[in-house]
């Protein structure tokens, strides 16, 4: 009977993954350069039927290694060359994640403890949005947990330690494949720290360190034997010269301030973000083994903020693994609230209802932005031209979509305001609030913002794909000419020549993309383009053959 209980607890666990991130995971284009990249380099391996490396515009591309990009072929092959496709494989890790964090959580404590991880993971905004993206983080994240949480089984329980060291060195291994190195660094420096406040106390010996190395040096480096196996030692070298280089020095147009991260988290995660502040000073437990666990979460959070705060380049997705921790903060939080351990004070809800405010503030004037660009242009507030051309697409808005987020601001504030009287209603009717605002605001809004953005791009290279021709862009950098113009592999090598497209002699018709701020400073240094057409911020001129 109790087996049968928690085959019935996950199968709804399951169905609440499928529910929530399969729909609408086509509804938007993929977004450079992220998603296109990935999808772009999935693409490439079905075109070239070269499933080994990993490449963009056909060269080798040593920046990620291939496990992500095999789940999206496999997805491609399934479902077509589409933004479903490219965005199924995060879903199915939103799936497995939710089953993951049900089964610790009921492991660490009970199974309330689980649900309500669940809750706290699912209804907070980044981790959501991120399972109906085609980037590559959320697989990368799953792995690295899923190493960490064995290997902290395999350091404090006494049955299974060597099926769970040998899982732990698996689960890291393949988290190397996914996205490179930083997996070891992280979980290397969480384990540094940790030794440190057990005052390297740890039960362990030199077999299992053996075994460890021996499954994570195989699993890790499958791939790259098989490239120098392959004669391909040159992308090896070139894939390790980017790791370093990723961490001393910013990425174009990845810089940020030093707290930047700190602020994504707080946002970024919100609710879940407000409820974790209240617990990472707390005393923890009841026993050892939940004091050990919660000091690996503590670890892991601060470990990785502390890591990609120093990091020079600053993207939203870096700081992505710390979700894992602060969303069983938060859990713990909320359950000592729901136990009566502890009361949810003032503080707690003026910063959810300051925080909840703010952002469905923004959900309810982002909709009226055809109503007021006109005045932002005419007083002159904006100079960007490109940013001029952008406003001159129309979202087509509804007038429902500003209801996101009235609903959100309403239902929040109404249960933040009735905390006292049902504190554990109340914290699922705000995580309820986030996860329908967030879900609506992706099936509602993102596609009609990207219409500002890339859009006018977008339709321009997928008007011009079937035709014998080539497209490229010119001053800024983008995968969507490769993706959306479906680049066939080029029979003429002068392709990959720097400035062939636009002075060599060229044996066919190029497109060439720019943005109009750069548009009288293109065609005076490159007479031979002519203009095609101009749409929200972009020119789009060819070149013929002489």
């Amino acid at each position: 009977m109790h087996k049968l209980k928690d085959h019935k607890a996950s199968l709804y666990v399951f169905l609440l993954g499928v529910v929530l991130f399969v729909p609408f995971l086509g509804g938007v284009h993929l977004f450079d350069w992220d998603e296109i990249n990935f999808a772009e380099s999935a693409r490439e391996m079905i075109v070239s039927g070269n499933y080994l490396s990993v490449q963009i515009n056909y060269l080798p591309f040593w920046e990620k290694p291939p496990l992500f990009i095999w789940m999206q072929v496999l997805s491609m092959k399934l479902f077509g060359i589409n933004e479903f496709a490219a965005r199924f494989p995060n879903a199915v890790c939103g799936i497995l994640t939710l089953l993951v964090l049900f089964h610790t959580g009921k492991k660490f404590r009970d199974e309330k403890f689980g649900w309500i991880w669940v809750m706290t993971y699912a209804g907070s905004i980044l981790p959501f949005l991120y399972f109906k993206s085609g980037i590559i983080d959320p697989w990368f994240n799953l792995f690295i947990f899923l190493g960490i949480i064995r290997f902290v089984d395999y350091l404090l329980l006494h049955e299974s330690r060597l099926r769970n060291l040998v899982l732990s060195a698996l689960y890291l291994g393949l988290a190397v494949l996914t996205k490179g190195p930083v997996a070891l660094l992280i979980f290397s420096l969480s384990f540094a720290v940790y030794l440190i406040f057990v005052r390297f106390k740890i039960k362990s010996s030199f077999r299992d360190i053996m075994i460890f190395a021996a499954i994570l040096g195989f699993t890790a480096g499958f791939w790259f034997i098989l490239q120098i196996l392959s004669g391909n030692l040159g992308i090896i070298r070139d894939f390790i010269i980017y790791q370093v280089r990723l961490f001393k020095t910013e990425d174009a147009g990845h810089g940020g301030f030093l707290l930047y991260h700190f602020v994504v988290l707080f946002l970024g995660v919100f609710p879940a973000s407000v409820f974790a502040l209240f617990s990472f000073f707390r005393k923890t437990g009841k026993n050892t083994n939940d004091d050990g666990f919660t000091l690996w979460m503590q670890i892991l959070f601060f470990t990785v903020l502390i890591l990609f705060t120093i990091v020079n380049t600053k993207i939203v997705h870096y700081s992505s693994m710390c979700y894992f921790p602060l969303t069983f903060m938060a859990s713990l939080t909320i359950w000592r609230i729901v136990s009566g351990e502890i009361h949810a004070g003032r503080l707690l809800r003026i910063l959810i209802g300051l925080v909840s405010t703010a952002i469905g503030t923004v959900l309810i004037v982002i909709p009226f932005i055809d109503r007021f660009k006109e005045s932002l242009i005419a007083k002159g507030w904006i100079k960007d031209e490109f940013a001029l051309g952008n406003l001159q697409a129309s979202g087509n808005w509804t007038g429902f979509e500003p209801l996101v987020g009235v609903f959100f601001v309403f239902v929040t504030l109404w249960f933040t305001w009735s905390f006292a009287k049902n504190p554990y209603r109340s914290i699922k009717g705000i995580f309820a609030a986030s996860l329908i605002m967030v879900f609506l605001t992706m099936a509602l809004i993102a596609p009609r913002v990207e219409a500002y953005s890339q859009r006018a791009a977008i339709e321009f290279y997928r008007s011009v794909a079937g035709e014998d021709a080539y497209i490229t862009t010119l001053g800024f950098k983008s995968y969507a000419h490769l993706y959306y113009g479906q680049v066939n592999p080029p029979e003429n090598p002068s392709v990959y020549e720097k400035g062939w497209f636009l002075t060599g002699d060229i044996d066919k018709k190029v497109y060439v993309v720019f943005k109009i701020n750069r548009k009288t400073r293109y065609l005076k240094e490159y007479p031979d383009l002519k203009i095609v057409n101009e749409k929200n911020g972009f020119v789009f001129a060819k070149r013929l053959p002489k």
